[in-house]
C-alpha cells in the first residue's frame, strides 16, 4: 500500500495514500480544547472532508481559532439557511454583525414562535450529524442552478467570477456558495442563540474569539446607525457588491463616490451644528477601534465647528502617559500601553478641570524617547468660544473623564459600519474593512508589509474587545466612516501587499482569505476621490494628513 509522510509540528507522521484530514485529525484531537474543525495543508485553508494524496505540512484548528471561528460561523449561518427553507420555504439575509452576534433578515414574519420552531430545527438536523459536502461544479452551471431557483443575487456575484469552476456546499438536499470554508458536518456547530429584534429581523449569537458566554446585548445607537446607511446605499440602488461592481461597469462610479462621501460630510456637519447648539459642551471625545478614520474626522470636525464660530483646541491623551517604568503590566511581562491606567487620570481630570473654569494651565508633553512626561510649552487656557477635542482609545470611558459634568461632554463613537455584502449569504465583516484600510495605511506610513499588520492584528482587536466597545453604548452619537465605495479603491492598493505575503508566514492564510474575498470585487481608481476623504487617512494624498 502506497503511503504518504504528513509533518505536524515539526514531526513526521505516515498514513496510508487518500487519507482524509478528518481520520488524520482524530490523531491529535487530545491537544486540543474543542474538536478540529478546519485544517492549513502546505499553508491553504483546506476542509478535513479532503483526502491527501501527497507529502503534506498540516496544522489543525478548533473553533478557539480566528480561522476555526469564521468556520463555525459559516456552518452555523448554513444550517440555519437550510432550517428556515425547510420549514417555510423562505430565505434569509445575513446582514451584519451586532455586538456577539449576526443580524439576519427574512420575508418571513418573524415571532418567538417562528425563532422556536427555528431553533428546534437548526438543533435536530446537528443532533443528526448531516454531512457537508465541498463540490467542484462548473461556473456557467451553477449560474443556471441559481436562475432556475430565482437565486439571483448568487447569479449576479457568480458573472463577476472569472473561474472555470466554484466550489458549492451540499447540506441535504440544499445548495450554496460560500466565500468562507465549512465543517465537514453539522455536528461541529453546539452552541448558540437567537434573539427576535423584530417582525422582520432577530439576530443569532456563538461563542466568539474573545468569550465563552452567548449573551447579546441590543446596542440601539449602533443599531439606527447600520440601518441609516443601509437606507442610504438602498435609495442608490447599491445593495451588494454585485450593484457596486455593476456602477464600475457602467462608468458611473464618480456619481456614486461623490453621492457617499457628501452623505458623510452632511453626517458630520450635523454633528458640529448639534455641538454648536448646545452651549454647555465644552468637551468633545473622539473614540473608536482601529482604522476608523479617527484623525480625519477630528480634523474635519474642527474645521465644521469653526464654521459655527467655535474654535475648538486638542488635547492628547498620550502626553499624560505615566512614566514607563510605572506602566502596568500584562501577564506575559510586557507594558499594557493601552491600560488605562497607564495614563496620570488625576492629572488628566486636574488639568480639564481647571482649563474648563478658564484657568490657565501648563499641559505636559511625553517624550517617548525618555519615556517620561515634561513641561515644555506655555501655559494654555480655555476662552469662551473654545472647546477642547480628545480623540484616543479611552475617550469613551467615564472614568477617563470622571471629573468633568456630564451635560459639559460630547461623545462620538466611530466605526466604519460596512452594509454592503458579496451576497445574501456571505457578509463582509467591518473588521475585514478596517483590516485592509490599516494594511495599506501601515504600508504607506510606516513601511510595515501586510505580514507585519496580520501579526499584531488579533492583539489589536483583542484590546479593542475590552478598551473600545464596551464603551460605545457611552457615545452621544455614532458616526459611521465606511464609504459606500471603498473596498473597490482598498483592493487596488491592498491586493498587491497580500500578494507579498509568502506562504511560510504564520498568517498567510489569512492573506489568501482577504485576496479570496477582493476577487469579487472590481477595482475602483482613486483620482476621483476627494482630498478631504476619510479614505484618503489610508490611500494618502489627503488633505488632513
Amino acid at each position: 500500500m502506497l503511503s504518504i509522510s504528513i509533518k505536524y509540528k515539526d514531526k513526521k507522521y505516515v498514513y496510508p495514500r487518500g487519507t482524509s484530514l478528518l481520520e488524520i485529525s482524530k490523531d491529535f484531537q487530545s491537544e486540543f480544547q474543542d474538536k478540529i474543525i478546519i485544517s492549513i495543508v502546505d499553508g491553504a485553508i483546506t476542509e478535513l472532508g479532503t483526502n491527501l494524496f501527497s507529502n503534506a505540512t498540516v496544522d489543525f484548528y478548533d473553533k478557539n481559532s480566528e480561522i476555526g471561528n469564521k468556520v463555525y460561523e459559516a456552518g452555523l449561518l448554513f444550517i440555519l439557511i437550510k432550517s428556515f427553507k425547510d420549514l417555510y420555504n423562505e430565505k434569509i439575509k445575513i446582514s451584519h454583525s451586532i455586538d456577539k452576534g449576526i443580524y439576519i433578515q427574512s420575508n418571513k414574519t418573524i415571532t418567538e414562535k417562528v425563532l422556536d420552531e427555528v431553533k428546534n430545527k437548526m438543533e435536530e438536523m446537528i443532533k443528526a450529524n448531516l454531512s457537508i459536502d465541498k463540490l467542484l461544479i462548473n461556473r456557467k452551471e451553477a449560474i443556471k442552478y441559481y436562475q432556475k431557483i430565482k437565486e439571483f443575487d448568487k447569479v449576479e456575484l457568480l458573472k463577476y467570477n472569472t473561474n472555470t469552476n466554484i466550489n458549492l456546499y451540499k447540506l441535504d438536499n440544499t445548495y450554496d456558495y460560500f466565500f468562507n470554508p465549512l465543517p465537514v458536518s453539522t455536528s461541529y456547530i453546539k452552541e448558540f442563540k437567537i434573539n427576535m429584534i423584530d417582525k422582520d429581523s432577530f439576530v443569532i449569537s456563538y461563542p466568539s474569539l474573545y468569550t465563552s458566554k452567548i449573551n447579546y446585548k441590543h446596542h440601539e445607537k449602533l443599531f439606527d446607525a447600520f440601518n441609516d446607511y443601509y437606507e442610504f446605499s438602498s435609495k442608490l440602488g447599491v445593495r451588494s457588491i454585485c450593484d457596486l461592481n455593476k456602477k464600475v461597469t457602467e462608468g458611473t462610479i464618480n456619481d456614486y463616490v461623490f453621492l457617499s462621501e457628501t452623505y458623510q460630510n452632511n453626517k458630520l456637519l450635523k454633528i458640529a451644528e448639534d455641538i454648536s447648539n448646545n452651549k454647555n459642551i465644552k468637551l468633545v471625545l473622539i473614540s473608536g477601534p482601529s482604522s476608523s478614520g479617527k484623525t480625519t474626522t477630528s480634523k474635519k470636525l474642527q474645521l465644521f465647528l469653526k464654521g459655527f464660530g467655535i474654535n475648538p483646541k486638542t488635547l492628547s491623551i498620550d502626553d499624560y502617559f505615566v512614566d514607563r517604568e510605572k506602566t502596568p503590566k500584562k501577564e506575559d511581562g510586557s507594558y499594557d500601553f493601552e491600560s488605562i491606567n497607564a495614563i496620570k487620570l488625576d492629572l488628566f481630570n486636574r488639568d480639564l478641570t481647571k482649563l474648563l473654569k478658564g484657568e490657565k494651565v501648563k499641559i505636559p508633553t511625553y517624550n517617548f524617547i525618555l519615556g517620561k512626561g515634561e513641561y515644555i510649552d506655555e501655559a494654555t487656557s480655555l476662552e469662551e468660544n473654545e472647546i477642547l477635542i480628545i480623540e484616543g482609545l479611552h475617550a469613551l470611558n467615564n472614568e477617563l473623564t470622571s471629573s468633568i459634568d456630564k451635560k459639559n461632554k460630547y461623545k462620538i463613537y466611530l466605526s466604519p459600519l460596512t452594509v454592503l455584502n458579496l451576497d445574501d449569504h456571505n457578509r463582509i465583516r467591518t473588521t475585514e474593512v478596517r483590516l485592509l484600510r490599516r494594511i495599506v495605511r501601515d504600508n504607506r506610513t510606516r513601511g510595515y508589509k501586510a505580514k507585519d499588520v496580520l501579526n499584531t492584528w488579533l492583539s489589536v482587536r483583542e484590546g479593542e474587545e475590552k478598551n473600545v466597545f464596551p464603551y460605545q453604548d457611552e457615545a452621544d452619537v455614532i458616526f459611521n466612516t465606511t464609504l459606500l465605495y471603498e473596498v473597490g479603491v482598498l483592493k487596488t492598493y491592498a491586493e498587491p501587499l497580500l500578494f507579498a505575503v509568502d506562504e511560510k508566514e504564520e498568517h498567510y492564510k489569512e492573506a489568501v482569505r482577504l485576496l479570496n474575498l477582493l476577487k469579487n470585487i472590481l477595482a475602483i481608481p482613486s483620482d476621483c476621490i476627494p482630498k478631504d476623504s476619510i479614505l484618503r487617512e489610508f490611500i494618502g494624498d489627503g488633505y488632513f494628513i
